[in-house]
């Protein structure tokens, strides 16, 4: 189980970083009209915040294991 949700951790951060892209180059292809600029940032956010959950989520199952830096 902890291969696993390690691995759609990796996709959902994969997927947030495509949407940060793709906001890049519409923003860069659309001068006058925005609205997918604003939609691939609005997934984006959305996205993120389904990942820092998830983060949250297995921390407090005991799945991921946080570690200090040591000096």
């Amino acid at each position: 189980m902890e291969t696993i949700y390690k691995v759609a951790l990796v996709v959902v951060l994969l997927v947030v970083i495509f949407n940060l892209g793709q906001a890049l180059f519409f923003m860069m292809k659309d001068k006058d009209d925005d609205r997918r600029t604003v939609w691939a940032l609005t997934r984006r956010i959305g996205l993120s915040l389904v990942l820092i959950g998830m983060v949250i989520l297995g921390i407090w199952m005991g799945w991921l294991h946080p570690h200090g830096v040591s000096p």
